[in-house]
């Protein structure tokens, strides 16, 4: 994945040691032909999964999980963060901070959505502490559903989130890990 690793070299702002936009290449703006490679790779690393759904969350992580559902021939679910006038009353739901919106947020996905013959594969675009992924995880295992792993293109691995997710038995995927973001250099592993 070097390519996707210059162009957050390149795209992406330090903000602090801890955090880092990725506004211009998946956040904000998103390069359609990055996004459609980054699916084929998580499609890939996955093929032998017999995926039937990718799970992700509005809205950073749609388009890299519309990208793998498209690959996979699946379809794709996106739990949403309020709910609204034509939400189906019937939903998982789970409360979860943010760590880069810096507030507490509620994961919805409607249980028509998530059966206990599906075989789920979680997508993210970045992953921090881990707490939105955490939530969707304990979406899938109420649903009854099977979590056969979580495909994340940024991992921050001096956070926790991804090796908590590890310590669970479940298999993380990351496309691009950063080790640092000391003195506003990105360091990579």
């Amino acid at each position: 994945m070097d390519f996707l690793k210059q162009r957050i070299l390149q795209e992406s702002e330090v903000l602090s040691d801890h955090v880092i936009t990725l506004d211009s290449i998946l956040n904000q703006q998103v390069d359609p032909q990055m996004i459609m490679e980054l699916g084929q790779e998580f499609a890939k690393r996955y093929s032998e999964e017999k995926i039937t759904k990718v799970l992700t969350i509005e809205s950073s992580g749609i388009s890299l999980g519309f990208a793998t559902a498209l690959e996979l021939g699946v379809p794709l679910v996106f739990a949403r963060r309020r709910k609204t006038l034509v939400s189906d009353p019937e939903t998982y739901s789970e409360r979860v901070p943010s760590f880069t919106k810096g507030i507490v947020t509620d994961m919805l996905v409607s249980r028509k959505f998530l059966l206990p013959n599906d075989r789920i594969l979680l997508i993210d675009d970045i992953i921090a502490n881990g707490d939105a992924a955490r939530g969707l995880i304990r979406i899938i295992e109420r649903s009854g559903a099977t979590l056969v792993g979580v495909g994340i293109a940024v991992e921050k691995s001096f956070q926790v989130g991804a090796s908590t997710i590890r310590e669970q038995g479940i298999r993380v995927e990351s496309l691009v890990t950063i080790a640092s973001l000391q003195g506003g250099k990105i360091t990579f592993e």
